[in-house]
This record gives C-alpha cells, sequence and structure tokens, in this order.
C-alpha cells in the first residue's frame, strides 16, 4: 500500500493539523515507510502462539460471587446529608 499527497493531506485535515506544502513530500515517505514495516509485520508466522495482554505473566485474582447486602449501610448513611428508612433522603424536585 502507498500513500500519495493527496492522501497525506487528508490525513492531516482529519487529524487537525496544519501541514505546509513543503511538509507533505517528507511526511509522505514518513508514513510509507510505517506502512511498508506494518506489512513486514504480517509476514511473521505467528501459528501456535497465544496472543498476550502483558510482558509479564499474570493471572487475575478470583473470589467468590456471593450476594450480599455489604453489611455497612449505617456507615454510608453517615455520609448522608439526611436518611430516612435506611435510604439516602433527596429533596423533592418534581411536583
Amino acid at each position: 500500500m502507498s500513500i500519495d499527497a493527496n492522501t497525506v493531506k487528508r490525513i492531516a485535515h482529519l487529524a487537525r493539523l496544519r501541514l505546509d506544502e513543503a511538509a507533505v513530500e517528507p511526511m509522505k515517505n514518513e508514513l510509507n515507510g510505517i506502512l511498508a514495516f506494518v506489512e513486514q509485520l504480517s509476514e511473521v508466522d505467528t501459528t501456535g502462539v497465544e496472543p498476550m495482554t502483558s510482558a509479564v505473566a499474570q493471572r487475575l485474582r478470583w473470589r467468590d460471587d456471593v450476594v450480599n447486602d455489604g453489611g455497612i449501610q449505617d456507615a454510608v448513611l453517615r455520609n448522608a446529608p439526611e436518611a430516612q428508612f435506611g435510604f439516602y433522603a433527596v429533596p423533592k424536585v418534581i411536583e
């Protein structure tokens, strides 16, 4: 894949970059170099290689999925300016 000058101008416009005419040709060469490198990567045989999310192997910490009420209703309601019947009390906004 090769990028021409019009495509460089379009990309610059979409990225909201001001690009002078003198900078179009160097940018075109740079973008074509990047695309050539990406095309090189597609030639690598990755058969049997598992995808990674990190360079360091990590396991997720699992916990039991147990439903509970948290047991801290009183502590939570202490943060409320006003509480009624075990819930936050808020001013009426609709008549």
